[in-house]
């Protein structure tokens, strides 16, 4: 994967998750710092895959440290990052949440995905209403970490907000990130009830086609590398892996 590309994407990442602050002053790296439950608003972030000196790690924790925020990593996961990782174990910090970037065509999307069923409402909009928030308090998950995710989506600029609505009652959303050059799916909810149905596909094909409307080819997301049902969906609407990255903490 090029560095532009690299830069662009995670350019966008932290760009849809709106840390509460953001030092972008060291060559080549991101250090997003926040204080809630997502990961990628609080992690040091590579702009390439390129192999940094293990030196920086001390510069970038103390960064962080001058701010008040504890230091986390999120980086690629590749042979040649092997000292830079095998110093931050020695400084205690361990690999955690292996995750994995994927990229797709816009045109492709909207190729394979469906449309909405008669009776179900699609809507796109600037911001958030409180049946969208509401899904990330839904059954089955963590009200803390949902209410978090759902601040840091909420206040991000450039960001999109799907939904889809049967008789009234959300069944499933997400957030569509626009920014330098790509289109970035993010906070895919389907309430526990509705699943199976294949509400996500359809939520990833507005999004698709907002960023149709908007001249961008191309579509990314980060998925979990363990959530097999996401990870076949992705598959089936033409995504394709780009990159595997872990998050490192103390």
């Amino acid at each position: 994967m090029d560095s532009r590309t690299v830069e662009a994407i995670e350019r966008n990442t932290v760009q849809a998750v709106a840390p509460e602050q953001l030092d972008d002053g060291l060559p080549g790296w991101l250090l997003p710092m926040d204080r809630g439950t997502v990961g990628r608003a609080q992690c040091a972030v590579p702009l390439s895959h390129a192999a940094p000196d293990p030196a920086l790690i001390d510069a970038i924790a103390e960064r962080y440290g001058a701010r008040g925020f504890p230091v986390a990593w999120r980086l690629p996961e590749r042979p040649d990052w092997a000292a830079f990782t095998q110093a931050l174990g020695e400084r205690g910090f361990r690999r955690a949440q292996p995750t994995q970037t994927h990229i797709a065509e816009t045109a492709e999307l909207l190729r394979r995905l469906p449309d909405p069923p008669h009776g179900v409402e699609l809507r796109l909009a600037d911001a958030p209403d409180a049946a969208w928030l509401a899904m990330f308090l839904g059954e089955g998950l963590d009200p803390v970490d949902g209410a978090s995710r759902s601040r840091a989506l909420s206040r991000a600029q450039g960001t999109r907000f799907a939904s889809l609505s049967e008789v009234g009652q959300t069944l499933a959303c997400g957030a569509a990130s626009v920014g330098h050059g790509w289109l970035g799916v993010h906070g895919m909810r389907t309430a526990a009830r509705q699943r199976g149905r294949g509400l996500a596909g359809m939520v990833l094909r507005a999004m698709a086609g907002e960023a149709l409307r908007r001249g961008i080819p191309r579509v990314f997301l980060q998925v979990d590398a363990g959530n097999a049902p996401a990870l076949a969906l992705y598959q089936r609407a033409g995504f394709q892996l780009a990159w595997p990255y872990a998050y490192w903490r103390r």
